[in-house]
């Protein structure tokens, strides 16, 4: 099986040695996403502002693989403080619809530039 690359200028660029995503077969495997401005670069206000823009840059990357948000199986959320957890819920639940992803959410010491949420995504291709 062979890998692809996936990178779009809708979502940030990488700021380490990985890609975006990489497409395997019919998979697609994104990087954690945080809640950057692909415009700006900078973090949006806020946890749920900050996950809004996670998800959006998941969906982006997402789309530029032939994927979508329908098609995704499993997430991995990854938070500052597990108090945020109802609030990025409230979020994330706009963005997915039943049968809900399987997903993993953890709380972790510093995410890359302080940010307070970061989330992945597995996906098939349509």
């Amino acid at each position: 099986m062979s890998k692809k690359q996936i990178a779009t200028t809708q979502a940030p660029g990488a700021i380490g040695p990985y890609s975006q995503a990489i497409a395997a077969g019919n998979w697609v495997y994104t990087s954690g996403q945080l809640g950057l401005n692909p415009e700006t670069g900078e973090l949006a206000e806020g946890v749920q502002e900050q996950a809004r823009q996670s998800l959006n840059n998941v969906k982006a990357i997402l789309e530029e693989a032939g994927a979508s948000m329908d098609q995704v199986v499993k997430t991995t959320v990854y938070l500052k403080d597990m108090n945020d957890f109802a609030a990025v819920n409230e979020v994330y639940s706009t963005f997915f619809t039943e049968p809900y992803p399987a997903r993993s959410a953890v709380e972790v010491a510093r995410l890359p530039k302080d940010g307070l949420v970061e989330i992945e995504a597995v996906a098939r291709k349509k």
